[in-house]
């Protein structure tokens, strides 16, 4: 700008920081790639802000006013979100242990940065604990197993025969996939973040299975072998 050429540097420096990010699409070129003439300057109303870059860890919120005085909740900093578990029809709060898996960008993965669609793992205790009341099975490792079948013996001696009936009419259901079962053990789940951490505060998504997990678990691996 010719403009701020002719200003002293501090003054120059200040209305640089004065120009704001900018939504509008009238400074575009036409798709037959001609120059549009500026119909107007910026207005409030095209403004666009800096991305909130969620990075995990202790939970920090700012809120911001936006158009007609409604707010946006832009999370800095989080860690728990609430994760549903689809094929068993369960959501539960639970804590994020890491970020594994962008596709956009593996420098987001790096710098642990959570947003929309981004793979993460989560502690699995809250939908163990829930499995092993709902249908009375253990899911901890075989060695660990023993310990816990002793436990369960125990608590069967405590359980009504009614209790013990609806347990054992709900095992036939208790079907896992081989790949769930084996995050169980390590006490780690993988999940996709279905929430905008940056526009709505939450950090929410669902335990991903099925085709889903095979093809990120296939993704997960070359990046390993790389």
């Amino acid at each position: 700008n010719p403009f701020l050429a002719i200003l002293p540097s501090s003054l120059s420096v200040f209305a640089a920081s004065k120009m704001g990010i900018s939504r509008d699409s009238w400074h575009k070129r036409r798709s037959t790639g001609g120059k549009r003439a500026p119909i107007r300057k910026k207005r409030k109303f095209e403004l666009g802000r800096p991305p909130a870059m969620t990075k995990l860890g202790t939970k920090r919120i700012h809120a911001v006013r936006t158009r007609g005085g409604n707010r946006k909740y832009r999370a800095l900093r989080t860690d728990q979100g609430n994760f549903s578990w689809g094929s068993e029809c369960q959501t539960r709060k639970t804590r994020i242990l890491d970020v594994v898996y962008n596709a956009s960008n593996n420098e987001l993965v790096r710098t642990k940065t959570l947003v929309k669609n981004c793979i993460v793992q989560i502690d699995a205790t809250p939908f163990r604990l829930w499995y092993e009341q709902h249908y009375g099975l253990s899911l901890l490792k075989k060695k660990s197993r023993k310990a816990a079948e002793e436990s369960e013996e125990n608590a069967e001696k405590k359980r009504s025969k009614h209790l013990q009936r609806k347990l054992e009419s709900r095992k036939p259901m208790a079907k896992l996939e081989q790949h769930v079962e084996e995050q169980f053990h390590t006490g780690r789940i993988y999940a996709c973040v279905s929430s905008r951490p940056g526009q709505s505060g939450r950090c929410d998504g669902y335990i991903i299975e099925g085709k889903e997990l095979e093809f990120y678990l296939k993704k997960l691996k070359s990046k390993k072998g790389k």
